[in-house]
C-alpha cells in the first residue's frame, strides 16, 4: 500500500516540477479530448441504455480519479464502446428498455460492480494474465465487439432505430427497419462518415468530430431537418451530476446473468487498457504497473457509478489524439474534467440542435477507427496461423455475443500457450579458459563472463507468452559497467508480431541506455521472419549478427576477451577467425534482398565522399579506416570486397552527374584497389578456402553490375586497367 500512496502523489508532483513547454502541450491536450468526447461519449451513453447526459458525467469524475491514480504519464480513459455494447446487450437480454427507470438503476450497479471486481483482480494480482493474450486474440475480440455495435447503429444512421443481438438478429433488424428509413438522414449520416474518414488522411490534426457536430447543428437551425424526418437529440439540461447510490435490488433477482456480464466487462477493461497503455509505455519508455493500474480502474469505474454512469474503459482512440498533440502527462485528464465541467453548465443547450444521424455517423468513425484491418492483413500475410486465431475470436463476438467471444478468446489465447513452448530453457554463458566454445555460467564452475558484456542462451520459440520472460531476463543482467548485451539465439526458430514489436522496443531501449544489442547464432531464415514480421530495423541497424564473435567484434570486443576476474586473467583461446565466420554474413543477414541492402550503404558512402571531398579536399575518412563501417555496423572481409564493387560504380554515377571530377574518380578507385588487395591479403591469411568462394562471388556481383549498369561497369573496368598499367609503368622505371 506504500507504493499506491506514492502513485497517489505522482500527478502532484508532476505539476510542480512540469516544463512550461509540456505543460502547454498537456493543457491543450486535455481541452482537445475533451471536445472530441463529447459527441463520441454521449453516443456510446445511448448504446450503454442510459440518456446521453451521464455520457457526459462519465466524462468528469472518473477520469479524475483515474489521473491521480494511474502510473501511466498520458493514457486517456472515458465512456467507450466496449463496455457500452456489454451493458447495452446485457439489458436487451434482461428485457430492460434503454433509458428507462430500471435502466437507470441497473447500469451504475454494472459499474460499481466492475470496480468490485477490479478490486479481486488487485488482490488475486490478476494483471499478469494479461501476457498471456495474444495480439491476434485481442485485436479479433476488439473487431468483433466493434463490427457488433457498428450493425446495432446503421439503422440509427439511417433514420430508424438501434438494433440489439447478435450479427443474424442485427442483420434482420437492418432489414425489417427498411420502411422507416429517411433520405435526409442517411446522407447526413454516411456524409458524416465519409468527411470524417477523409479528413483523417488529409488533415489528421483537425478534430472533425467537434467540427462535424457544429456543421450539423448549423444545418438544424438554418433549414430545420426535423421537418423534413430527421430525429434529434432530446434536450439536455445542464447540470453537474447528483451523487448515485447502487440499488442492489436487480442483483437479488437475476444474480448470476449481472455478476457473469459484469466479470467479463471487467476483464475486457483489464486487457484492453493494460495491453494499450503497455504500448504507450515501450513507445516512451514509462514505467507502469499492472497491478497498481488494476486499482485506478477501480476507482474510475467507482466514481462512474457514483453518477449513474456505465463502467468506464481506457481510450485507444483518444489517447491517440493526445499523444499526436504532445501530452506527457495527467494534467490532461485534469483540464479535460475542467472543460466538461464548462460544457455541462453553458454548452447543453446546443445540444438540441444536434441530428441524430450526425451523432451516430461521429460514433461510427470512432468504431471505424477500433477495427484491426491492419493487423487483420499483417497477419494474412505474414501468419496464417495467427490470422485463423484472429478470425475465431471475431466470428465468436459476431455469432455468440461478448461474454462468449471472451470466453473462446481466452479459451484460443491458452491453447496457442499449450501449443508453444512456454518455458524454454535459458542460460547466462561464459568462456572458460584455454577453451574456444561459450558454456553456460551456472553449469560450469569455470566458466566466466566476458567483461563488460552479458552472452544470454534462449533456447525456444520467441512468442507473446514467453516474451515478457526473455525481456526480464535480459534487463536484470544488466549491471552499471555493462557495455554490449549478445544473444546466442541458435535455439530459436520462429518469433511472432508480439516478439518482434517487443524485441524492436528492447533495442531501441537499451540503445538509449548506451548499451549494444545483438541477435547471433541463428539460421538466416528467422532473419527474413524478423523483417517480414515488422522488425527491419532490427537487421539493417546490425543488431543481427551470424555469430557470438562478430556481434563482439562489432562492439569493439576482439579476441583474447577479458573475463570477469579480481586478476583480469584473460583467455588463451586462438585470435585465428572461425571456418567462415565473415564470409557473406551480408547475404545471411538480407537474404535475397542483401544486394539491394549493400547498394543502398555504397550509396551512402558515396554521398559521404563526395561531400568530404568538396569541404577536406583528398582527406576520404571511410577509405583511410582500416574496416568499413556503416549504419548496419562493420562489415567483414567477405561482404566489403562487394561493397567496393557496388562503391565504384555509383561514383562513376557520380561523376557522370558532374559531382565529381573524373580525376577525383581515378583517384578514388586508386585507394579502392588499394584497400580491396589489402582486404583480400587479410582473408588470405584467415581463411583461404575462402578466396574461390570470394572469386566466385565476385564474378556474381559484377554480372549483377553489368546488367543493372552497364555504362558505369564498363567505365570501372576501363579505369581498373589504367590503374593497373600506370602501376605495372611505374614499377618498370
Amino acid at each position: 500500500m506504500k507504493n499506491d500512496k506514492i502513485i497517489c502523489m505522482r500527478l502532484i508532483d508532476e505539476i510542480k516540477n512540469k516544463k512550461k513547454f509540456n505543460l502547454k502541450n498537456d493543457i491543450i491536450s486535455g481541452i482537445i479530448v475533451a471536445l472530441v468526447s463529447i459527441p463520441i461519449s454521449m453516443g456510446y451513453a445511448q448504446i450503454a441504455g442510459i440518456p446521453v447526459i451521464y455520457g457526459l458525467y462519465g466524462s468528469i469524475f472518473p477520469i479524475l480519479v483515474f489521473a491521480f491514480l494511474t502510473t501511466s504519464p498520458q493514457f486517456v480513459v472515458g465512456v467507450d464502446a466496449m463496455p457500452a455494447a456489454m451493458i447495452g446487450t446485457m439489458l436487451a437480454g434482461l428485457g430492460i428498455t434503454a433509458e428507462s427507470k430500471e435502466a437507470l438503476r441497473v447500469v451504475p450497479l454494472t459499474a460499481f460492480l466492475v470496480a468490485i471486481w477490479f478490486v479481486i483482480f488487485y488482490l488475486v494480482r490478476a494483471g499478469r494474465i494479461v501476457k498471456y493474450i495474444s495480439t491476434p486474440v485481442m485485436g479479433g475480440f476488439i473487431s468483433g465487439v466493434g463490427a457488433t455495435i457498428i450493425l446495432m447503429q446503421v439503422p440509427k444512421l439511417l433514420g430508424g432505430s438501434a438494433g440489439t443481438g447478435e450479427i443474424i438478429i442485427l442483420l434482420a433488424n437492418i432489414w425489417e427497419q427498411r420502411a422507416s428509413y429517411n433520405y435526409l438522414s442517411a446522407i447526413l449520416g454516411i456524409g458524416t462518415i465519409a468527411i470524417i474518414l477523409a479528413c483523417k488522411k488529409i488533415i489528421p490534426k483537425v478534430p472533425m468530430t467537434i467540427v462535424m457536430m457544429g456543421v450539423g447543428a448549423v444545418l438544424q437551425v438554418i433549414f430545420r431537418l426535423d421537418n423534413y424526418g430527421v430525429k434529434l437529440l432530446p434536450e439536455v439540461v445542464g447540470k453537474m451530476p447528483n451523487l448515485v447510490i447502487p440499488d442492489f435490488k436487480p442483483l437479488i433477482y437475476n444474480p448470476t446473468e449481472i455478476l457473469i456480464q459484469t466479470l467479463s466487462v471487467a476483464g475486457v477493461i483489464m486487457a484492453q487498457t493494460l495491453l494499450a497503455s503497455g504500448n504507450y509505455a515501450m513507445k516512451y519508455q514509462d514505467e507502469i504497473d499492472n497491478n497498481s493500474e488494476l486499482l485506478a480502474y477501480a476507482g474510475m469505474n467507482a466514481a462512474g457509478a457514483a453518477v449513474g454512469c456505465c463502467p468506464i474503459n481506457g481510450s485507444v482512440s483518444r489517447s491517440g489524439i493526445a499523444d499526436s498533440f504532445g501530452c506527457r502527462s495527467q494534467i490532461m485528464s485534469v483540464t479535460a474534467s475542467v472543460t466538461m465541467i464548462f460544457v455541462l453548465m453553458f454548452g447543453t443547450p446546443l445540444f438540441k440542435y444536434l441530428p441524430v444521424p450526425v451523432l451516430t455517423g461521429i460514433v461510427m468513425t470512432a468504431l471505424i477507427g477500433i477495427l484491426e484491418f491492419k493487423l487483420e492483413r499483417r497477419l494474412w500475410k505474414t501468419s496464417k496461423n495467427e490470422w485463423i486465431v484472429f478470425i475465431l475470436s471475431f466470428g465468436a463476438v459476431l455469432l455468440f455475443g461478448t461474454v462468449y467471444g471472451v470466453m473462446i478468446g481466452c479459451l484460443l489465447s491458452f491453447a496457442e500457450v499449450a501449443i508453444s513452448a512456454v518455458k524454454p530453457s535459458t542460460a547466462f554463458v561464459g568462456r572458460i579458459p584455454d577453451q574456444g566454445n561459450f558454456y553456460p555460467i551456472d553449469r560450469n564452475s569455470k566458466a566466466r563472463p566476458i567483461k563488460n558484456t552479458v552472452v544470454y542462451r534462449f533456447n525456444g520459440s520467441l512468442f507473446f507468452a514467453n516474451i515478457d520472460r526473455f525481456q526480464k531476463d535480459i534487463e536484470s543482467s544488466v549491471k552499471e559497467d555493462t557495455k554490449q548485451i549478445v544473444v546466442d539465439a541458435r535455439g530459436i526458430d520462429s518469433v511472432d508480431i508480439t516478439a518482434v514489436d517487443r524485441l524492436v522496443a528492447l533495442n531501441r531501449k537499451l540503445r538509449g541506455r548506451g548499451i549494444k544489442f545483438y541477435i547471433t547464432e541463428h539460421e538466416g531464415m528467422l532473419n527474413d521472419q524478423i523483417r517480414i514480421l515488422g522488425g527491419e530495423s532490427l537487421i539493417e541497424e546490425g543488431v543481427a549478427r551470424r555469430t557470438i564473435t562478430l556481434a563482439l567484434r562489432d562492439a569493439g570486443v576482439n579476441k583474447p576477451y577479458e573475463l570477469e576476474e579480481s586478476d583480469n586473467e584473460v583467455t588463451k583461446s586462438s585470435i585465428i577467425i572461425e571456418d567462415d565466420d565473415r564470409l557473406a554474413e551480408f547475404e545471411w543477414a538480407f537474404g535475397k534482398d542483401a544486394h539491394e541492402h549493400l547498394e543502398l550503404f555504397a550509396e551512402h558512402a558515396a554521398d559521404t565522399i563526395v561531400n568530404e571531398m568538396k569541404t577536406q579536399g583528398e582527406h576520404i575518412e571511410l577509405l583511410e579506416d582500416k574496416r568499413v563501417h556503416t549504419e548496419w555496423g562493420t562489415i567483414g572481409l567477405f561482404d566489403e570486397n562487394e561493397f567496393w564493387d557496388y562503391l565504384e560504380v555509383i561514383l562513376e554515377k557520380n561523376a557522370d552527374l558532374g559531382l565529381i571530377s573524373r580525376e577525383d574518380v581515378k583517384m578514388l578507385e586508386q585507394k579502392i584497389e588499394d584497400r580491396r588487395s589489402e582486404g583480400e591479403m587479410r582473408l588470405k591469411q584467415l581463411n583461404p578456402k575462402a578466396m574461390k568462394m570470394l572469386a566466385d562471388h565476385r564474378k556474381k556481383v559484377r554480372r549483377i553490375l553489368k546488367e543493372k549498369s552497364p555504362h558505369e561497369f564498363h567505365n570501372v573496368q576501363r579505369l581498373n586497367r589504367e590503374i593497373k598499367r600506370d602501376l605495372k609503368n611505374k614499377k618498370a622505371d
